[in-house]
């Protein structure tokens, strides 16, 4: 190697050593700030955290309506027990599973927010012919079993089989109220 090659290396040395001590020291006082593209990470994990924490909701309230459908007809028609009280049962299940949340919302306070399960006191009005309160409880399957189909493309993967799972016994329900009974 020639003197010229050798002094080359030896700057070319001298300059990568220099660089990488340059760069292991840094002038910023505080904790190192998060980049754009962070920030801009963290706000579309907040806002897709919301966007489920709301379909949840409407998926509750969905099935907690059909609930209180069914107590209501329950209470109206006590003769319908038998037929009923399975499906209520079913959707009373649906009402704890679809309002489960694997990660906890956190409230403004800071608090930890958990999913509320009371229905409201007053029940919605039932038809005084069993026949027709029947068919008003299979049309209310029918609609909560369709909210929970048009949600189906909004939800992550997990919540949207549940989902699908959920519309699916619905539908069910309102075969078995309605077309069910002449079977």
């Amino acid at each position: 190697m020639t003197t010229t090659g050798r002094r080359a290396l030896l700057v070319a040395g001298a300059s990568a050593a220099a660089a990488a001590l340059t760069g292991c020291t840094s002038d910023d006082a505080g904790p190192p700030r998060p980049s754009a593209a962070e920030r801009a990470a963290a706000r579309e994990a907040e806002r897709v955290a919301r966007a489920e924490a709301a379909l949840r909701r409407r998926a509750v309230t969905a099935s907690r309506t059909l609930l209180e459908r069914y107590d209501a007809t329950l209470a109206a028609h006590p003769a319908l027990h038998a037929r009923v009280a399975p499906l209520r049962a079913s959707v009373a299940a649906h009402v704890r599973v679809l309002g489960e949340d694997p990660r906890p919302t956190a409230t403004p306070d800071g608090s930890s927010a958990a999913p509320v399960t009371t229905a409201p006191p007053t029940g919605p009005a039932v038809p005084a012919d069993p026949k027709a309160a029947l068919r008003e409880l299979a049309g209310a399957a029918r609609t909560a079993s369709a909210a929970h189909t048009a949600e189906l493309l909004a939800a992550p993967p997990e919540y949207a089989r549940l989902l699908a799972s959920v519309a699916a016994s619905g539908a069910a329900h309102a075969y078995l109220l309605t077309e069910g009974a002449r079977a």
